[in-house]
């Protein structure tokens, strides 16, 4: 097994036992047991089990990251393209969150530390959301004049969102497909113009 996937194993195994057991409730030997791996080996790739938790969190945000790279580059109109990325942001962090079961206490009862690993994952979100706004601008889709600020403002909303919208509390009762025509809206009118989905 080759350098990376021995570490992506380790952050596998310590993710499914942290999201079974909690962060507190684990040990570097549970991980290093659970793992088929020797103690020494795991601390071969990480010192503390605060490393192998942070590890995690950085590899479950990669997923989203290119979950939304994926999005940005498919061929469809900058104001559908929009839309679809806040609701993809959204959707896969409540899916990161249920899935990963106890883990989700730490996502929120740990924020300081889960920021610190989301620098990067935000870095590279508002570059998306700049590149398709910049795209919308030229094509003369979109009335915005500073297309940094707008990705920005862009990006921390969808943040404010993220635990409203983990635990329903957002829209109470609404469906995605029901709230999608109101988000498309209030979007579409932020950026200067009464947009639609295309009919043509």
């Amino acid at each position: 097994m080759s350098i990376s996937r021995t570490r992506q194993h380790f952050i596998d195994v310590a993710r499914q036992l942290f999201a079974k057991n909690g962060v507190e409730r684990t040990t570097m030997n549970d991980i290093a047991v659970a793992s088929g791996k020797g103690r020494r080996t795991l601390y071969t790739y990480f010192c503390r089990k605060e490393d192998i938790y942070m590890a995690v969190i950085e590899s479950e945000l990669e997923r989203l990251s290119d979950r939304l790279d994926e999005v940005a580059s498919q061929r469809m109109a900058p104001q559908e393209k929009i839309i679809e990325l806040i609701y993809t942001h959204l959707s896969l962090i409540r899916e990161t969150v249920v899935r990963n079961g106890n883990l989700r206490a730490e996502f929120f009862r740990n924020i300081w530390m889960v920021e610190k690993v989301r620098k990067r994952f935000d870095a590279d979100e508002i570059a998306i959301f700049r590149r398709v706004y910049a795209e919308g601008k030229e094509q003369g889709e979109f009335d915005i004049e500073n297309v940094e600020v707008v990705a920005d403002i862009t990006h921390y909303c969808i943040k404010g969102l993220e635990v409203p919208y983990i635990y329903g509390r957002l829209g109470r009762g609404m469906t995605n497909s029901s709230s999608r025509p109101l988000v498309a809206k209030f979007v579409y009118g932020a950026l200067g113009k009464n947009l639609g989905p295309r009919t043509t």
